[in-house]
């Protein structure tokens, strides 16, 4: 058995979450939270960390951000309580899919980790790269796979490609538009190169969407700075229809769109195609719409949405909008669903990176709290002073993690 580090006595609740020291310039937004706080605290040589995975978000991200620092830290994890808030609780397919890819990327062991678990233990191996593949066999999401992969290959010993089958645009996760149409400029100021190619499109129920990324490993990740939004300039996107669904859905989905932005932006060329899906890559029906805005200085906003039966194609496409629209108004660099992906990144960057964003998400929240316990990287929150804007500043200091391997 591996000898373990538990995570400390727990605190009170609510009023014990703001105890966290980042925490302390954003008590209205932490009070968000009841659950049980547990820190984590960094364990010895040979020792175990103890995660409770209820707490904060008390979701998947948990799982995801904590397994990809455990395998490039080389710590052993014990994650308990797994989803233990949710409707179903423990691991669902993506999720171990997720573990087992992190497992199989660094040769390392994991135990306790089926469909329906609430623990898992993990011990972390040395990164190879080389070609992996990653099926959950359900429409769990590639995107998610991508997250929980994405920073153990960038200190892999070579280069990675990971074949993440399952599903492309998924309800509860970043569509892969979004992923390479938001996602990847942003996070390449990192200093790194993904290459994100859609084989296949997927949908819920069935899945069946591919995706093949690239990876070549980099010697350490450097910081960023996003804190000037500049002036909107362009706003674009793809509204779509697969399988037999009819192409006047796109165009519907398209024109809604585009008559809500232009209801309060109505200076702004708006540009969203309508696409039928080629049926040789994209796997049964499925429709959607992905918008993103653009502005002077490079910063990338977007808003989208998931067909749904009993959903009219005018009120998808005027979803997107108005998610867009939502993310333009408070001021912020980054929208409501990149600021948490980012800050992993952040964590692990030689020198200190800024990010202005909106009010912070929950799993925002969590991805501090983790990053920070984890990695001892220091982050801090500070609200922004300009008027008429509801934004905030995260900073870090990173730790500077250097690729050994190369």
């Amino acid at each position: 058995m591996w000898s373990r580090v538990h995570a400390g006595k727990k605190c009170c609740q609510e009023n014990s979450v703001i105890q966290l020291r980042w925490a302390r310039q954003l008590l209205p937004v932490l009070a968000v939270t009841s659950k049980r706080c547990v820190p984590v605290r960094m364990a010895g040589e040979g020792e175990t960390v103890d995660i409770d995975g209820s707490i904060m978000e008390g979701g998947g991200q948990i799982l995801r951000i904590c397994a990809a620092l455990g395998c490039l830290l080389g710590k052993r994890l014990h994650v308990h309580q797994i989803r233990a808030g949710r409707s179903t609780p423990g691991l669902r397919p993506q999720h171990l899919s997720g573990l087992q890819t992190v497992r199989d990327l660094c040769g390392g062991k994991l135990e306790k980790a089926e469909i329906g678990s609430t623990e898992i233990e993990f011990a972390p191996g040395k990164i190879k790269g080389g070609t992996l593949t990653a099926d959950p066999k359900t429409a769990g999401s590639v995107c998610l796979l991508l997250q929980v992969s994405l920073p153990c290959v960038l200190f892999a010993e070579s280069p990675t490609e990971l074949i993440l089958k399952g599903g492309t645009n998924a309800e509860m996760a970043p569509q892969i538009d979004y992923t390479t149409m938001v996602f990847k400029p942003i996070v390449e100021h990192f200093s790194f190169k993904l290459d994100c190619d859609i084989k296949r499109r997927g949908y819920y129920p069935r899945g069946g969407g591919e995706i093949l990324v690239k990876v070549s490993p980099v010697k350490h990740l450097n910081p960023i700075n996003l804190v000037d939004r500049g002036s909107v300039t362009k706003i674009y996107g793809r509204a779509f229809v697969a399988g037999v669904l009819p192409y006047k859905m796109a165009k519907d989905m398209a024109s809604a769109a585009v008559r809500c932005i232009r209801s309060e932006l109505r200076d702004l060329h708006v540009n969203i195609q309508a696409v039928q899906e080629p049926k040789d890559t994209a796997v049964a029906n499925g429709s959607g719409i992905i918008i993103v805005a653009e502005t002077s200085t490079g910063c990338l906003f977007a808003g989208s949405a998931l067909g749904k039966k009993g959903v009219t194609t005018d009120r998808v496409g005027m979803e997107a909008a108005e998610i867009l629209l939502r993310n333009l108004r408070h001021g912020g660099c980054v929208d409501e669903y990149l600021q948490d992906q980012l800050i992993i990144f952040m964590a692990l960057a030689d020198g200190i990176s800024q990010i202005k964003t909106g009010p912070l998400t929950l799993h925002t929240q969590t991805a501090i709290h983790f990053a920070e316990q984890l990695t001892k990287a220091k982050f801090t929150v500070k609200k922004c002073e300009e008027a008429n804007t509801d934004c905030n500043i995260i900073e870090c200091q990173g730790i500077g993690f250097k690729n050994m391997n190369i």
